[in-house]
């Protein structure tokens, strides 16, 4: 797992533990969090709206540069895009503040990954462009003793 995601992990966990601390039952209910709250009280259980829990299953890695920077780059689009939603829910400025400062990085790492997946792209033999791994494919095979 990327360090990167786990601090943004941690920035959301202190927003949702500021949010949640100190709330009453009846807060708890009016507010839809109780099927949350019975399972994990307030504690911070990492999980996606939907109720998954979040797993490192979700870091697609396969050993090619153009698959895994193509995934990373989709990856930066959603979590933008989770971010996006978030802004459009919430008014209070002590949220937004640092959900617009994590939207940023994903901009601008979505930029960085695509700058990378340009130089790569420069580098291959457009012959092979789907099925050229440079890390693999351009080795000399081993001799066997």
């Amino acid at each position: 797992m990327r360090a990167k995601e786990l601090a943004h992990m941690e920035i959301i966990s202190a927003i949702l533990y500021q949010l949640t601390k100190g709330m009453s039952i009846k807060e708890i209910k009016d507010s839809g969090f109780d099927t949350y709250f019975v399972d994990h009280t307030a504690g911070i259980y990492p999980q996606f709206a939907s109720g998954t829990p979040f797993s490192a299953e979700t870091f697609a890695s396969t050993g090619d540069v153009i698959a895994d920077l193509s995934e990373d780059l989709a990856a930066e689009q959603k979590a933008r895009l989770s971010y996006d939603n978030i802004l459009r829910m919430v008014d209070d400025p002590e949220v937004r503040d640092p959900i617009r400062f994590l939207r940023e990085r994903e901009i601008v790492h979505f930029q960085r990954f695509g700058e990378a997946l340009s130089l790569v792209n420069e580098k291959l033999d457009s012959k092979n462009f789907y099925a050229f791994n440079p890390a693999f494919d351009c080795q000399k095979p081993r001799r066997r003793r």
